[in-house]
């Protein structure tokens, strides 16, 4: 489902804080950078991703990271992007959307 857009607020509130853990460098979107990617949604749920080259076309490869990482594009910052997937095992999530009814 996704995500409406006080989700997005809520998140990019949360990821204000976070360095990016994932750098696109000159070779640009490697199968390294996308297991990167993979491994450390999976771990934190909220990540961000810096370009460091290919800035001309980072918002058609932020697109592309979040479609084949299955994961949400909240923000795109500058040259960093935002991205958020819930981790698939309920008991790991850690982090609770807010929801529409209560906006908590």
């Amino acid at each position: 489902m996704p995500l409406r857009g006080f989700q997005r607020k809520y998140l990019r509130g949360l990821a204000h804080h976070l360095k990016p853990v994932v750098m696109v460098g000159h070779q640009g979107l490697t199968e390294g950078v996308f297991e990167a990617i993979d491994t450390a949604l999976d771990d934190h749920e909220l990540i961000k991703v810096r370009f460091q080259d290919h800035k001309a076309e980072k918002h058609e490869l932020a697109g592309t990271i979040a479609s084949t990482a299955k994961a949400e594009l909240v923000g795109l910052l500058g040259n960093t992007a935002i991205l958020y997937r819930s981790h698939s095992d309920p008991d790991r999530r850690r982090i609770d959307l807010p929801d529409e009814r209560t906006g908590l």
